[in-house]
């Protein structure tokens, strides 16, 4: 058995979902100024497909923001509309108007993150990584502190097979951000896609101290498997397990320590749950 071959990097650092983060603030007015009727109308319409969007129904979101669009074209608050209104379109299943309304809002406002970032989660979402990238690194160079952003970028870079672009990001995330999950994630990640096992392991033990998820104890038995540490791979695969029964990945990793200690049975009984097989 190669255990290479089933170590899945970005496994441990599940990528964004669109339907789970906040990405809709409230719409408030640019300046205190006085309203004419249509500016009245124009600011009640932003606040019904606020509710709407915060109730999570898109097609009534989607109407307000579109009227509220054709009431005031020429309002600048229009750029957060229109990023809003790519957003709710994803959601709507509308992957060409909603690249359309975020490429509007981008042309309008080419340096706002807000507009970047949400575009860039779309692209993410609809498998587009490179274009994604492309908009996570214009990120990190409006906002040199932008950790998503810059995580995002290591991320992408290390699956695209770009490791010297990681290690880049993953060095100004050390300057920046050095305790913050995402540092820690980025680096394991990094330094077990090059089989630097040994550099991994204290990354993956300070994710682990922020968030003992079963996956990072797999990620950090994996190091301990390829280093030869059986019995600290052993605790981490038990510990996984107690966490979540379900995870099949262990099971394979605890085949391959069966496999390493000459327990051939047991090698095979794990291999089966890996694989969901009868016995």
């Amino acid at each position: 058995m190669n255990l290479r071959k089933h170590i899945c990097i970005l496994r441990v650092a599940p990528l964004v979902s669109l339907a789970a983060i906040a990405l809709y603030p409230g719409i408030r007015a640019i300046a205190d100024t006085p309203r004419t009727g249509s500016q009245d109308e124009y600011f009640d319409l932003m606040g019904k497909a606020d509710t709407a969007i915060s109730d999570r129904n898109w097609d009534e979101a989607e109407q307000y923001l579109l009227r509220a669009l054709s009431t005031d074209p020429a309002n600048p608050s229009n750029v957060l509309i229109l990023s809003n209104l790519g957003i709710v379109q994803y959601n709507l299943g509308r992957d060409s108007l909603a690249l359309r309304s975020l490429d509007e809002a981008h042309r309008k406002a080419p340096r706002s993150v807000t507009v970047l970032s949400n575009r860039a989660d779309v692209l993410l979402a609809m498998g587009r990584d490179s274009l994604a990238n492309n908009d996570y690194a214009s990120i990190t160079r409006l906002d040199s502190t932008n950790v998503d952003a810059r995580y995002m970028h290591a991320m992408l870079s290390l699956r695209q097979g770009d490791t010297v672009a990681c290690h880049r990001q993953c060095d100004l995330l050390l300057e920046i951000a050095p305790d913050s999950l995402q540092t820690g994630i980025a680096c394991a990640s990094l330094f077990t896609a090059t089989e630097q096992w040994e550099k991994a392991i204290p990354f993956y033990t300070k994710v682990i101290d922020k968030d003992p998820s079963s996956h990072f104890y797999g990620a950090r038995a994996v190091c301990y498997l390829m280093t030869g540490r059986l019995n600290e791979a052993s605790a981490d695969i038990t510990t996984g397990l107690e966490h979540n029964p379900d995870d099949k990945e262990l099971y394979l990793y605890r085949a391959y320590l069966n496999k390493m200690r000459y327990m051939h049975d047991d090698a095979i009984d794990d291999l089966r749950r890996a694989l969901n097989s009868p016995k």
